[in-house]
């Protein structure tokens, strides 16, 4: 599987969240083992979608994956300790995501965008897959 994107021939479907700011315990420098630092977190999800290519699923909560499950448990995997990398946290909420059996493929981005002045932010990627 390649791409994120929506696929209907292929019964996939995107879920996201974007922009979940936390505070995390975070970082290999001593300012930031003594605190928490801001993060913003990124999830894509891509999802089998048993309804595609052309039919309406059931309106029922339980036939999806629920974006409020993947906000609480990036929220439950960034208070769960403190962590030297960004690759650490992301490669946690990927494989907290993975738990899901409908989820394919998940992309996590990790930003630190307190990091340094005069840088908008800085972070990593991951992307994890279904074995």
């Amino acid at each position: 599987m390649s791409g994120f994107a929506p696929d209907a021939a292929r019964g996939i479907r995107r879920v996201f969240l974007r922009g979940l700011e936390l505070q995390a315990r975070l970082g290999i420098y001593a300012h930031e083992k003594a605190a928490p630092q801001r993060v913003i977190i990124g999830v894509e999800l891509a999802v089998e979608d048993p309804h595609a290519p052309a039919g309406i699923g059931p309106d029922h909560l339980d036939r999806v994956v629920d974006y409020e499950a993947v906000v609480k448990a990036a929220r439950r995997v960034a208070a769960e300790g403190h962590v030297l990398l960004v690759e650490t946290l992301a490669e946690r909420i990927a494989a907290a995501a993975l738990q899901d059996h409908r989820v394919l493929a998940v992309r996590v981005t990790v930003e630190k965008p307190d990091a340094f002045a005069d840088v908008a932010s800085v972070g990593v990627v991951v992307e994890r897959f279904r074995a």
